[in-house]
């Protein structure tokens, strides 16, 4: 029985109604969180009852260290909220709450847990992993019964770019072993939550219950079983949330709690995507409101969180995920999207719960000025405080791919990355930042740097060895490809080569892949097992020397190694003096190259082969 049938059990079980009446006896179809845990340091917990007329019932609880504090109701008689305080002395167990009316009364069996040991100091993710991202319809298939789903209109058909393909949780299981070897630590899936759209509901970011993992991908014991697996293969699992908006048919579209739930009153108006309005002096209140109150698509109805009841549902959501999966961190799409006050309270709230949990925000935005509002200790002019530990470093990323793109600078290959990676200084904490090769909303990385495998190389080296938490996106490995230019997000999600029954290549064991996929996939286990190891990448400090004749070199050092990292985007030998780099290079006569093992002689100058990205372990400095 799936997490689904058992809630749907459990609010059934002990259910008491007077005799037949004229009008139907209220009852519960959902409460929400469907259970919680003692021992949380904020004692306060919101119920969302929701059922047939049950407002006009009062609930009641008889269970030591557990009172209700106050009730709330609203304007549909379908809902109540019940606001409950859960003192530390209150100790794991069930009891009931019951519902009692003049004319008809029910209880509702209700769980409060024990919570795992450390659960409140869980480490999150940080510089010391690698993250490999999938899109779990497009990873692999390891149950083909839950291709299909009866009562969810979007059937399989992997004919279709926009379609379910059918990969799944049990997918990811099954190749746990690949992914570790090849040296991440880390693993974050695109949403999995059900998402019960009539078409291209793949993708999971528009979700249709907040509290259920889509039957197509598995049940909510699959998800808990997928966390379990990777903690014993030393991976974490990091959820994808959307806080922004939901899916049209989410079962409130259905009856919404409060007229102003969605915005807009729930009508399509679209945002104009005017991000830098929230922070901009000049801004019109219109382009502010309307980039956060506007909605994505007529299919993705705009959560209104300056509701208090909306903003308090969303946060306790997202706890009872990290404790329910043993989560080590969240990715909050679109994350500005969202109020800003809201998302103040939000980042505190789960930070104060979780003091060592990381978060990182998408901010999609090429302007670091822009990015770093967001994270937790900036001073922005305005005060806005937010207390978000990471967001997604697209300003190096963008900066990079074009670098290698030939869109750069044309008189110096890298001067846009090196002069972005300056403004660092406008991060309270950049080493947190997490840089990226590239996601599901990109073009492939491969793609991009015109199939040029030196090139593809240079940007792993980079986005392995920058002060910075790197995360990887699934298929990079083996050079898929995909189009660029108009956006295209069919090519850039293609389904991963021997995740299904009969592919003819398999990129987990190799079978069918060019000699030139086999070197990649080699190239990037190489280097991110490498980089496990090393603790001056995780948390040294970072020297660059501003680009010339198409090389840039860095150094990553602490008080017991150095590492010199160079790139030669030009198609001619370069030779670089290493007199320039004395202040890094005093006592090194020679360093070792991580990725091919040859040794490089340091006392005159650098020979930089054509088109080189080298990673030199250096002598002498340990």
């Amino acid at each position: 029985m799936d997490f689904k049938n058992k809630l749907a059990a459990s609010l059934l079980f002990a259910s008491i109604t007077l005799p037949a009446c004229a009008t139907p006896a209220p009852a519960i179809d959902h409460m929400e969180p469907p259970f919680w845990w003692v021992g949380m340091r904020h004692h306060e917990l919101q119920l969302m009852a929701h059922g047939e007329r049950i407002a006009d019932l009062e609930p009641h609880i008889a269970y030591p260290g557990v009172r209700i504090a106050s009730v709330t109701r609203v304007a549909n008689r379908n809902y109540v909220f019940i606001n409950l305080v859960i003192d530390d002395s209150a100790a794991p167990g069930s009891f009931d709450i019951e519902f009692q009316g003049a004319r008809h009364k029910l209880r509702h069996a209700y769980r409060l847990l024990a919570r795992e040991p450390g659960s409140a100091q869980r480490q999150g993710f940080s510089s010391r992993d690698a993250i490999y991202q999938v899109m779990p319809d497009r990873f692999a298939n390891g149950d083909p019964r839950n291709d299909s789903v009866a009562g969810l209109p979007d059937k399989l058909d992997r004919a279709l770019g926009h379609g379910r393909h059918g990969g799944d949780i049990q997918g990811i299981i099954d190749h746990l072993d690949y992914i570790a070897g090849l040296g991440f630590t880390q693993l974050w899936p695109t949403p999995l939550l059900e998402s019960d759209e009539p078409a291209a509901s793949y993708h999971g970011y528009a979700a249709t219950d907040h509290y259920r993992i889509d039957p197509r991908y598995g049940s909510n014991e699959d998800y808990l079983r997928l966390s379990r697996e990777a903690r014993k293969h030393g991976i974490g699992l990091i959820q994808d949330v959307v806080l922004s908006h939901i899916g049209s048919r989410h079962w409130w579209m259905r009856d919404l709690p409060t007229p102003d739930w969605v915005n807009y009153g729930g009508k399509f108006v679209p945002t104009h995507h005017h991000r830098v309005a929230v922070q901009d002096r000049y801004a019109a209140r219109a382009d502010a409101e309307n980039f956060t109150r506007g909605w994505f698509a007529p299919g993705m109805p705009d959560l209104n969180q300056t509701n208090p009841l909306v903003a308090n549902y969303l946060i306790q959501n997202n706890i009872w995920w990290i404790e329910y999966a043993a989560l080590s961190g969240l990715r909050i799409d679109t994350f500005s999207y969202s109020d800003g006050r809201f998302l103040a309270d939000y980042t505190r709230r789960l930070t104060d719960e979780y003091p060592r949990l990381n978060m990182v925000g998408e901010e999609w935005s090429m302007l670091p000025p822009v990015v770093s509002r967001w994270q937790r200790g900036k001073a922005n002019f305005d005060g806005y405080a937010s207390y978000m530990p990471s967001m997604m470093d697209f300003p190096l990323a963008e900066a990079m791919r074009k670098a290698l793109s030939g869109k750069g600078e044309a008189w110096n290959t890298f001067n846009d990355v090196y002069e972005t990676l300056s403004l660092d200084y406008l991060y309270p904490d950049p080493g947190n930042l997490v840089l990226f090769d590239g996601n599901h909303d990109l073009a492939r990385l491969y793609s991009v740097v015109g199939e040029d495998f030196d090139k593809y190389k240079m940007d792993l080296v980079f986005v392995m060895t920058m002060p910075r938490i790197p995360q990887f996106y699934s298929g990079d490995e083996i050079l898929m490809t995909s189009t660029v230019g108009e956006r295209d997000d069919s090519s850039y999600r293609r389904d991963f080569p021997g995740g299904w029954a009969g592919d003819k290549v398999n990129a987990f064991t190799g079978t069918g892949l060019t000699p030139r996929q086999r070197e990649a996939r080699e190239f990037v286990r190489k280097l991110v097992n490498w980089r496990k190891t090393q603790p001056v990448i995780h948390r040294g400090k970072l020297m660059h020397y501003g680009p010339e004749d198409d090389a840039y070199v860095w150094f990553r050092y602490d008080e017991h190694d150095k590492v010199m990292v160079a790139l030669n985007a030009s198609a001619k030998e370069t030779r670089l003096a290493t007199s320039r780099f004395q202040e890094m290079l005093q006592g090194a006569p020679s360093g070792v190259d991580v990725l091919t093992g040859k040794t490089y002689a340091l006392d005159a100058e650098l020979v930089l082969p054509p088109h080189a990205a080298i990673i030199l372990q250096l002598a002498g400095t340990r």
